[in-house]
C-alpha cells in the first residue's frame, strides 16, 4: 500500500477507535460537570425570542458567522467552533453515516456541517459535476480539514427528476460501505437542510427503530402512477436540465416487485445499505428505474418493502419523522410558507421558527441563507445549546457561540 494511503487509514482508524476506549474510562472518572453560561451573542438570543412571539425583529444580519479566509483548518475548526469530541458514550458507540448532496448555496451547507458535525461520525459530499469550480473548491477545502469527511469518489450531472440523483446516493453508499468508521445507520441529506434534532436525539431515534430502515411511502395515488408507466428521459443543456416524459410505455418492474412512492431520504441500516448494492433484485430495479421520473421516489421505498429485506418494513406507511418539510399544496394543514416556494417547496422564513421548533422531525428542508439569515441562525443557536446542554462530557469553552 502506497505509505501515504496507509498512514491516512492509520490515522481515520484511530479517529475512529480511540473514543471508544476513552469515553468507558471518562464516564467513570471524570468531575462533575461544569456548566458554562452561553457566551451566545444576547442579541441574537433576543431577536430570535422576539421572532417566534410573532414581533419584528430588530436584527438584520448574521452573527454567528462562519469565515476560513487565509486560516488553517485548526485555526477554522477553532474559530468556528466545531465540536471535537463525542459527546457521550452513547454517541460514540454509535457513529452515523451522512451522504451530502449540493449544487449551490456554500454558507448554508457549511451551517448544515457545522451543526450536524461529530467526529465519530463519517461524511460523504456529493458536488453536482455542473456546480462551478469555485463552489466546488470551497467544499473541497471545508471537507478536507476533517479526517472522517470526504467528496464522494463518483460525481453525477444532477437533473432534478433524474436517476442522475439517485445515483449520486448510490455512489457515496458505496464510499462509505469503505469507511474504517463502523456506521450503523446511514442519512441522505440535501445541503439546504437543518436538523432539529440534536446528534444524541438522532442516535436515540434511530436506536428506537430496533434495526429497521425508514422509508416513509405508500402505494402510489393515481396522478404518481405515470411516473413509472411511462419512459421518461433526461434533458441536459448548457443553461438547464430537466426530464422529458415519452408517450412509450414501460415494461412491468423487475421480479414481480410491486412499486411504492414515498420519499427521497430515508434513515436506512448497514445491511440493508449491503443489500441494495449487491442484491440482484436491487440491482434490476434500478436498471428500470433508470428511465423513471425522480426513481428515488420509489427506489428505497420499494426495496424495504420486499419482506425478508435486512431491516425491511413490509406494512410501514409514512412513519419516520425524517424532514419537516412545507408543500404548497398542502398549507392547510402547516398554516402556509413565510418564506417563499420553489418548486413547491417552501424556502423558510423568520415566520416559520415557531412551527419548526414545534417539529418532531430530524430535519427541515429547505433553507436560504442568503435570503432568511435568521431563520438559520436562530435554529443553529437552538440546536448547539440543546447539543451542549446534553453533554455528559466536559464542555470545553470554544464549541460556546
Amino acid at each position: 500500500m502506497n505509505p501515504v494511503r496507509y498512514c491516512f487509514f492509520a490515522i481515520l482508524v484511530l479517529s475512529v477507535s480511540l473514543p471508544f476506549v476513552f469515553y468507558a474510562a471518562d464516564l467513570h472518572t471524570q468531575k462533575p460537570l461544569q456548566r458554562l453560561n452561553f457566551s451566545v451573542n444576547s442579541t441574537l438570543a433576543e431577536a430570535c425570542k422576539a421572532l417566534t412571539e410573532g414581533k419584528a425583529s430588530f436584527l438584520k444580519e448574521n452573527t454567528l458567522k462562519t469565515s476560513f479566509g487565509e486560516s488553517s483548518c485548526t485555526e477554522y475548526i477553532r474559530q468556528n467552533r466545531y465540536i471535537t469530541r463525542a459527546l457521550s458514550a452513547e454517541e460514540a458507540a454509535f457513529p452515523i453515516a451522512y451522504i451530502m448532496t449540493l449544487h449551490k448555496e456554500f454558507e448554508t451547507f457549511e451551517r448544515l456541517f457545522r451543526a450536524v458535525y461529530m467526529p465519530q461520525n463519517v461524511y460523504c459530499v456529493h458536488v453536482d459535476a455542473k456546480a462551478p469550480a469555485p463552489f466546488r473548491q470551497a467544499v473541497q477545502r471545508l471537507v478536507g480539514c476533517f479526517p472522517n469527511a470526504f467528496l464522494a469518489s463518483r460525481t453525477e450531472q444532477v437533473v432534478y427528476g433524474g436517476i442522475s440523483r439517485l445515483r449520486a446516493d448510490l455512489h457515496c453508499m458505496r464510499d462509505l460501505l469503505a469507511s474504517a468508521v463502523p456506521w450503523h445507520y446511514l442519512l441522505n441529506t440535501c445541503g439546504q437542510e437543518f436538523p432539529l434534532k440534536t446528534n444524541q436525539e438522532i442516535v436515540r431515534l434511530l436506536k428506537g427503530f430496533r434495526g429497521k430502515n425508514i422509508t416513509p411511502g405508500v402505494l402510489p395515488p393515481p396522478y404518481i402512477t405515470v411516473r413509472t408507466e411511462y419512459v421518461h428521459r433526461e434533458q441536459l443543456y448548457s443553461s438547464s436540465s430537466f426530464m422529458l416524459r415519452t408517450s412509450v410505455r414501460k415494461a412491468p418492474p423487475p421480479h414481480n416487485l410491486t412499486i411504492y412512492f414515498g420519499s427521497a431520504y430515508v434513515a436506512v441500516t448497514r445491511p440493508f445499505v449491503e443489500f441494495v448494492l449487491q442484491d440482484q433484485r436491487a440491482i434490476d430495479l434500478l436498471a428500470w428505474s433508470e428511465d423513471t421520473y425522480s426513481p428515488d421516489e420509489h427506489f428505497w421505498v420499494t426495496l424495504n418493502r420486499i419482506p425478508g429485506v435486512p431491516g425491511s418494513m413490509p406494512n410501514a406507511s409514512w412513519e419516520g419523522d425524517l424532514k419537516a418539510v412545507k408543500w404548497i399544496d398542502m398549507e392547510k394543514s402547516h398554516g402556509g410558507c413565510h418564506g417563499h416556494y420553489v418548486r413547491g417547496i417552501c424556502i423558510y422564513g423568520t415566520g416559520d421558527l415557531k412551527w419548526l421548533y414545534n417539529s418532531t422531525c430530524m430535519f427541515a428542508n429547505k433553507f436560504e441563507l442568503k435570503t432568511y439569515p435568521l431563520t438559520v441562525e436562530c435554529l443553529e443557536l437552538r440546536h448547539r445549546q440543546r447539543t451542549l446542554s446534553q453533554s455528559e462530557v466536559e464542555v470545553e469553552p470554544s464549541w460556546y457561540f
